[in-house]
């Protein structure tokens, strides 16, 4: 959703109970998290299913983005109150990787809470409009970079591939790049024997195409396949119902999905206040053995209306009247017992969608690799462009930049259909190099990843 402010300019653990308050003075990063897996279709940690009792952080916004995790005095003085909001979960839309983030992440661990980011930036992500040049070596170079950083920390739980890069009928032709992406950032984890951190996509709050989008990420060769989708749905405005607010067909349309589901939005705004009413619906089990929770919409008021808390200084965040509700909400609210009716087997891939009106994908081949990124599967990836590089969606076939307007990921990093209020975002900046075209058929890839030293594709 945030993204899409850039265009008009031009481009929640055992946390049922909110913990005692805590001085952001007492914050030290001490502890590490255990890492978060996929079983069947859920998140687990350890042998406990694992629910995200999440929120949308990105203060600032995205009009001119900058990087929480970089900042000690903005993590103690954030992390305060994501203690007493009842959160386990942060998702970040946008972070500059070429910064440490070693004490913020600790900082996170030591408050029990995990972090869902986004790989790509503003610059760094895919055109929607022109997709096919903005999949380039620069681009997956900038992901790679960022896996790099964030692979370390044991609460990174996942890594968005992509946010609303899809957000109509028309952009469709955008799909096999963005599921390409996945397939790449997955391949580099296991090439460079990182831990196996969770991979998937964030879609838009457009119902013209979200099964098949679902299906889509989820069909093919378990090479090609996302660990999870999500997808943001503001449907929910109080007051309402589960069945009411069409939550209840919407698991029905999932049930035995193949891999993990959950909201990377969630939290209407009309007509007002937000009460959070359909927390109690998510963590319930008419939806756990589908859905593992959500991340509600966002952390700080960035002039949309949707912020919790009202930013001041470095040191002071002023709590809005949304903050109590959640609160309440989270605390009110249990998670089901055992593993909530979750699939306990590995899930099976969907079929692929056929075309029609709303899709315009014709076929399972994705876009090879361009060869320069392959390089960094078994090579040095080197240091990331951060926030101040000169993107990646504009580089043409012939490595001269091209113009062109881009549309990029993430909410805070994102391209698609924005509740009301926002606007869709990003003007491409100008690429550095040109995608090769190496147009080894994909199944070939898995043999030259032998020679590399391991199978690229997991």
């Amino acid at each position: 959703m945030k993204y899409f402010t850039m265009a008009a300019l031009a481009f929640a653990s055992s946390v049922l109970a909110g913990p005692a308050p805590v001085s952001p003075n007492d914050l030290r990063p001490r502890a590490q998290l255990e890492a978060i897996t996929v079983k069947g279709n859920a998140f687990f940690k350890g042998s406990e299913r694992f629910y995200i009792r999440g929120i949308g952080y990105q203060p600032d916004g995205a009009a001119d983005p900058t990087d929480p995790l970089a900042d000690e005095e903005i993590c103690k003085r954030d992390i305060a109150e994501f203690k007493k909001l009842g959160t386990n979960v942060v998702r970040v839309y946008t972070v500059d990787n070429t910064k440490d983030h070693t004490t913020c992440m600790g900082l996170l661990a030591d408050a029990g809470i995990y972090v869902v980011l986004d790989a790509s930036t503003p610059k760094y992500s895919i055109n929607r409009a022109d997709p096919e040049p903005s999949y380039n070596a620069v681009y997956l170079q900038s992901l790679f970079a960022t896996i790099e950083e964030f692979a370390k920390y044991t609460n990174t739980l996942a890594f968005f591939s992509g946010n609303e890069v899809i957000n109509d009928g028309t952009t469709t032709n955008a799909a096999p790049f963005v599921k390409a992406t996945t397939r790449d950032i997955r391949a580099y984890i296991k090439a460079k024997g990182l831990r196996k951190i969770p991979v998937g996509y964030s879609a838009a709050d457009v119902s013209e195409n979200r099964m098949e989008m679902a299906h889509y990420m989820n069909c093919g060769a378990d090479d090609d396949r996302s660990d999870f989708f999500a997808f943001n749905d503001y449907s929910w405005c109080a007051p309402n119902t589960f069945t009411g607010a069409g939550w209840d067909q919407k698991v029905k349309n999932f049930t035995d999905y193949g891999v993990p589901i959950f909201l990377s939005e969630y939290g209407c705004i009309e007509p007002g206040p937000r009460t959070f009413e359909e927390v109690e619906s998510l963590y319930s089990t008419d939806m756990s053995a589908v859905y593992s929770g959500g991340l509600a919409y966002e952390y700080s008021e960035e002039g949309s209306g949707y912020g919790l808390v009202k930013i001041k200084d470095t040191k002071t965040a002023t709590e809005l009247k949304g903050f109590s509700y959640l609160k309440k909400a989270f605390a009110g609210t249990k998670d089901p017992s055992g593993d909530g009716g979750a699939l306990s087997a590995k899930g099976k891939a969907s079929e692929c969608p056929p075309k029609s009106s709303n899709w315009n994908v014709t076929t399972e081949d994705l876009p090879a690799i361009p060869k320069k990124a392959l390089e960094y599967m078994r090579g040095d990836v080197g240091k990331g462009p951060g926030l101040k590089g000169a993107g990646s969606q504009t580089s043409s076939g012939d490595g001269i930049s091209s113009e062109g307007t881009a549309a990029s990921s993430g909410s805070g990093s994102s391209t698609g259909e924005a509740p009301e209020g926002e606007t869709s975002e990003a003007a491409a900046s100008a690429g550095l190099v040109t995608p090769i075209d190496f147009k080894v058929p994909y199944v070939g890839m898995v043999v030259v990843g032998c020679f590399f030293g391991g199978g690229l594709l997991l």
